[in-house]
């Protein structure tokens, strides 16, 4: 007989495998499972050199996988100025001067994660309000949803922003109705021109601040992420760090659209790597955000009727960029957040598969936050795969008045989508939600807007499990607790499914492995 490397004993394990629900030991023969089953059974592959783990009746889960991260910006935001919590521009400028103070005087000052809505103004921040504290030196502060920002006068002048200049396509510069000067605020497109001038990272601070995000990874609890890269140079440093063994979890790359010539051109596509880092969607944005009112809508927005929002791709362009995509082999994934940009990209898709017929492409589209029921049967008839991040629920609390009461009612309708028979994954779309997925279960489970969307908990489990893994052509290896599956599990301190809704956020992760290894352990 076959004996195990590390063997789990006396838990409570959730296998999500239905032919075996339930049971209360694991055998791990290197990095894949060997057994499942009664403490009994599996001490029986115990030899003088496994490594025995007494779990006290701790809950033993698959490994979970967010299905949308940013873990660059992840590990920027963990060195950077955070003003997630911040409840005034008073307050932002404080906590923005005590900052400053602790950096290199010739260094730029980046951070964000500020929201207005969340502001006692009830204001955006303004170039004039980052002047009265930081003049001299240039400042760049993102809002929550990574859309819009906000920058001083300095910084416009190194980007060359004034009256005069032209916003790009798809992109907007904010400018004060009197004067005509910027304000400061950058919408969408319009942030290339500040991006271009931030003086670049050396390829060992990009090493350092991915493995940061990756540690903050495994302490959550999760065993993989779908990782939404912003350059080659980040692509590179996750390969270096796999090689160099240090790379402590599983990564499925999204790359923009932007460099998707490069890889095509290099014969590469979805699935190319290895079984710990791997290529896999192209992505594309279609409109903006919400909370920006950049999100492209079909009819205005409640709260500020002059708008619809903006799309960042024409009809025609869009389905040209995913025809050639999906022709080359490539699992595309668009980001649609407003129904009016959820419509152009279902009908890209639509265009795109009547040219070029393919089995198994998985397409996915990135939020859905607002659809009707025409969409969702589209979605359906396409086989789109439906990429959602629950705690936007508990973020965006003002989304009846952005919206009104009736389209509010059709925005992050997760149990709509599993009745439409639809595959739902779950992720974080971190560091605009906090990376720990067990806040996002909790949303989804305990959600007090539209409370008759509620997911049980075992169908927000499977949101970051089974769906997650299906998602990335890796259901025959990962998603449930089950023989010959990589060893990916993750230990919680309580039992998921036994205790109130609310309590789910309370749960703390005791214990991650990826591939038969331990990446994390809570201090006893």
């Amino acid at each position: 007989m076959e004996k195990a490397t590390l063997v789990l004993l006396n838990g409570n394990v959730l296998t999500l495998d239905p032919s075996k629900p339930k049971a209360e030991a694991i055998a791990i023969c290197n990095d894949k499972i060997l057994d499942v089953g009664k403490n009994s059974k599996i001490k029986s592959y115990v030899s003088e050199k496994t490594q025995i783990i007494d779990l006290k009746g701790k809950t033993v889960i698959p490994g979970l996988t967010d299905c949308h991260t940013h873990m660059l910006a992840l590990g920027w935001t963990l060195t950077s100025l955070n003003l997630r919590d911040v409840k005034s521009i008073k307050e932002l400028k404080r906590k923005l001067k005590e900052f400053a103070r602790k950096k290199p005087s010739n260094k730029w000052i980046l951070g964000g994660r500020w929201d207005q809505e969340k502001f006692a103004e009830k204001r955006y921040p303004t170039r004039w309000d980052l002047d009265s504290v930081i003049p001299n030196r240039p400042v760049f502060l993102l809002r929550v949803c990574g859309h819009i920002a906000v920058c001083n006068s300095k910084a416009l002048q190194l980007a060359g922003i004034d009256k005069n200049t032209i916003p790009p396509s798809g992109g907007s510069i904010d400018k004060d109705a009197k004067t005509g000067k910027p304000t400061g605020i950058l919408r969408e497109n319009a942030l290339e021109f500040i991006w271009r001038v931030i003086p670049k990272p050396v390829q060992e601070e990009i090493e350092e601040i991915c493995l940061l995000a990756c540690k903050k990874a495994v302490e959550n609890g999760l065993t993989c992420v779908h990782w939404i890269a912003s350059s080659p140079k980040e692509i590179r440093a996750i390969f270096k760090l796999y090689r160099k063994k240090q790379l402590p979890l599983r990564v499925y790359f999204g790359v923009p659209v932007e460099y998707f010539d490069n890889l095509a051109g290099a014969g590469l596509t979805t699935g190319f790597g290895n079984e710990m880092v791997k290529i896999g969607f192209v992505k594309i944005l279609a409109d903006g955000s919400l909370g920006g009112r950049t999100a492209a809508l079909n009819k205005p927005y409640a709260d500020k009727p002059e708008t619809r929002g903006m799309l960042l791709y024409g009809q025609r362009r869009l389905t040209r960029i995913i025809l050639k995509a999906h022709e080359t082999g490539f699992q595309v994934a668009i980001h649609a957040i407003g129904d009016r940009a959820l419509k152009t990209v279902l009908k890209a898709f639509e265009n795109a598969l009547s040219e070029a017929s393919r089995n198994e492409c998985r397409h996915r589209v990135e939020h859905v936050s607002l659809v009707n029921k025409r969409l969702l049967n589209r979605m359906k008839r396409l086989g789109i795969i439906v990429s959602v991040q629950p705690h936007f629920i508990i973020s965006d609390f003002w989304i009846t008045d952005r919206l009104g009461k009736k389209r509010a009612c059709w925005t992050y309708v997760f149990k709509t989508f599993l009745r439409h028979g639809l595959i739902v994954v779950g992720g974080s779309d971190c560091p605009v939600e906090p990376i720990n997925p067990l806040l996002g279960i909790w949303a989804a489970v305990a959600r007090k807007i539209s409370p008759k969307e509620s997911l049980t908990v075992e169908e927000a489990l499977r949101l970051y499990t089974v769906n997650a893994a299906y998602a990335s052509f890796e259901e025959n290896t990962r998603g449930t607790i089950e023989k010959g599956k990589w060893a990916d599990l993750t230990v919680l301190d309580k039992d998921i499914t036994n205790i109130p809704p609310d309590e789910i956020r309370t749960i703390r992760v005791k214990m991650t492995i990826v591939g038969g290894r331990i990446v994390y352990q809570a201090e006893p």
